[in-house]
């Protein structure tokens, strides 16, 4: 076997696997908070993709201020998505907001067309487009930035979650929000901080992926179906899940395309759902549901 190839190949998986573990645990984070699927989490990749894009390429902004910025807005939105597609149903049972966050998802998708045309954009790169040599192995400068940056994330979120007490309370709402409550959290604020938490992972998987692929306005519902494949496959509900099931989900999908077909790289996360639904319905770190007759 070639290893220079494969290594490339298990770069390039992680990499990918990457983005996709940051938008599972958009996924998993909201549903875990308030008991819904965010279906609008592969719009909050696409918007600040497209936002970043704009200020690099049309109005010359440095990378950290325009990332700065993209991340600012996208945190704000998230505000606003809470308020518009969660909060006014949020005691009408899941299914009344799950269609409401396809409906903003829709929003989301035409008013960027609107916003940003129809012409797909390439962002300028924060690092160099020469790949990093190591003997024969060729790494795209690209693909270390997206792992680099999500191993911060990941340190970042055990570190606020397991040692701050604003990341207890966040995790104590998830777990039990009614003795949350009654121990004086505030639900709603944890939940409108889980959202915005959630829109900057989706923010951040946007920035980072968006150099690789040109952004449009349809990059956002692939990334989703992904990414809400990978929290599927590692348990829904499960944080450490979601992360290995990203990682994953990106490894088997490079190797497949490569070694088998290319035509089929976005089918092969979906034929790793059904066998695992298949096998093992509740995922890799789920937890069997017993329900009583």
């Amino acid at each position: 076997m070639d290893f220079a190839t494969n290594f490339q190949l298990l770069v390039s998986g992680l990499a990918m696997g990457s983005i996709y573990a940051l938008v599972a645990l958009g996924f998993v984070l909201i549903n875990n908070a308030a008991g819904v699927v965010n279906f609008a989490q592969g719009e909050f990749v696409m918007l600040p993709a497209f936002i970043a894009a704009v200020l690099l390429n049309h109005f010359h902004v440095g990378f950290l201020p325009a990332y700065l910025v993209t991340l600012i807005a996208i945190g704000l939105f998230g505000i606003i998505f809470q308020r518009v597609a969660y909060y006014p149903l949020r005691d009408r049972g899941w299914l009344p907001v799950v269609i409401s966050t396809i409906g903003v998802s829709i929003f989301m998708k035409n008013g960027a067309q609107l916003v940003f045309g129809t012409e797909p954009i390439n962002p300028i790169r924060p690092v160099p487009a020469s790949p990093i040599m190591i003997g024969e192995v060729a790494i795209d400068p690209q693909f270390v930035l997206i792992l680099s940056v999500t191993l911060v994330c990941l340190i970042f979120q055990y570190v606020f979650f397991e040692k701050t007490t604003l990341g207890r309370k966040l995790q104590a709402t998830a777990q039990d929000k009614e003795m949350s409550r009654l121990l004086g959290i505030r639900i709603s604020l944890m939940i409108v901080i889980t959202f915005v938490y959630s829109s900057i992972l989706g923010g951040i998987a946007g920035i980072l992926v968006g150099p690789i692929f040109y952004v449009t306005k349809d990059m956002g519902g692939t990334l989703g179906l992904k990414a809400f494949c990978s929290a599927i496959v590692g348990g829904f509900g499960s944080v450490p899940g979601a992360i290995l099931g990203g990682f994953l989900l990106g490894l088997i999908e490079q190797y497949s395309a490569y070694y088998i077909s290319s035509a089929y790289r976005d089918g092969f996360a979906f034929i790793i759902l059904i066998l695992v639904l298949l096998i093992r319905p509740m995922g890799f770190f789920g937890e069997k549901v017993s329900e009583k007759a």
